[in-house]
């Protein structure tokens, strides 16, 4: 394993440099085999991070890293790896469901759950509850939502907002008790076509909601894009961000950047990181379908070394 190091400070930890599951959609497509994940995890332990995601993208994907939970569990302890966030992808849950479909979800939900607890993970992941669309049955699970094919789409009836709103917030409600129980956070990641793409609409959402541990990953390059003005976001949502995917964006296209490849003013945010006092983790998150990189593996070495170089340099980082 590498590990970077700087002068120490007193803190109580290290910030931690995660290898966002980016990495592995970037090389495999979306979603990437997940019967390969052991293989997964020792490509990137080989790149020399020891803190890293994996994701379970839908039905299939968690009941399978449950079914394999020991063997995988084996596979991080073999190549000294631990996962912090696990991602569970499940879009149904923003949906206008039934009961029984409402009932599969949270069941499906606490699956990946019970996986991510025994993984030792801090905090599950997902994106945002999707706009309330009237889907086609075989839409397939993306990782932004958004073009003509979603334009194109109707949202619900204007007379059921409002109570769709509602049973919205109480099953979110819901999902975040289920993950009090197993002692995790659940983030949201913001992405075109949810209904939390911008501080704003996270925060009414949460407070609709009222969960303690609802959190907001702050996607750095899908923030900037859509114009928001990063450290001020980070300072808005400083008791709601413990999990930060780095990537930079020119703001003209949807784009997951290494850092210093677009438009972000990386001195002020971090600055603004050290005021708040975060200490939560890093990710690394360059790559996907939609960014063009030469070499991936330089370009997450790389940011790695750089996100050293940005903290305080007498702050120890740990790859």
């Amino acid at each position: 394993m590498h590990e970077i190091l700087g002068r120490k400070r007193k803190m109580n930890n290290p910030i931690d440099i995660c290898c966002a599951y980016l990495y592995i959609i970037s090389r495999y497509g979306y979603p990437p085999p997940v019967e390969d994940t052991v293989s997964h995890i020792r490509e990137m332990a080989g790149l020399g991070f020891s803190s890293i995601e994996l994701e379970g993208i839908g039905k299939k994907n968690i009941e399978y890293l449950f079914k394999h939970k020991n063997t995988i569990k084996e596979a991080l302890e073999q190549y000294g790896c631990k996962v912090p966030i696990l991602c569970l992808v499940l879009p149904q849950l923003g949906a206008d469901l039934d009961a029984a479909g409402e009932a599969e979800c949270l069941e499906l939900f606490e699956m990946g759950c019970e996986t991510a607890r025994f993984f030792g993970a801090e905090g599950v992941l997902d994106n945002g509850p999707l706009l309330p669309l009237q889907y086609p049955a075989n839409m397939p699970v993306m990782r932004h939502y958004s073009g003509s094919e979603i334009d194109s789409l109707r949202p619900l009836s204007a007379s059921r907002w409002e109570r769709y709103w509602e049973e919205l917030a109480d099953r979110y409600r819901s999902v975040c008790a289920i993950a009090a129980r197993y002692g995790l956070d659940y983030h949201l990641h913001p992405c075109e076509g949810s209904l939390t793409p911008s501080t704003d609409s996270f925060l009414f959402f949460a407070e609709a909601v009222g969960a303690p541990n609802l959190m907001f990953n702050l996607d750095t390059a899908n923030q900037f894009l859509i114009r928001e003005n990063l450290p001020l976001s980070v300072i808005r949502l400083a008791h709601r961000v413990k999990y930060i995917h780095i990537s930079d964006n020119t703001g003209q296209q949807a784009g997951h950047l290494p850092p210093g490849s677009g438009n972000i003013n990386w001195k002020i945010f971090f600055s603004v990181l050290r005021e708040v006092g975060f200490n939560g983790r890093l990710a690394i998150d360059v790559g996907g379908a939609e960014t063009q990189i030469e070499d991936l593996d330089a370009a997450y070495l790389e940011t790695a070394q750089w996100l050293r170089q940005q903290w305080s340099s007498d702050l120890s980082v740990k790859l």
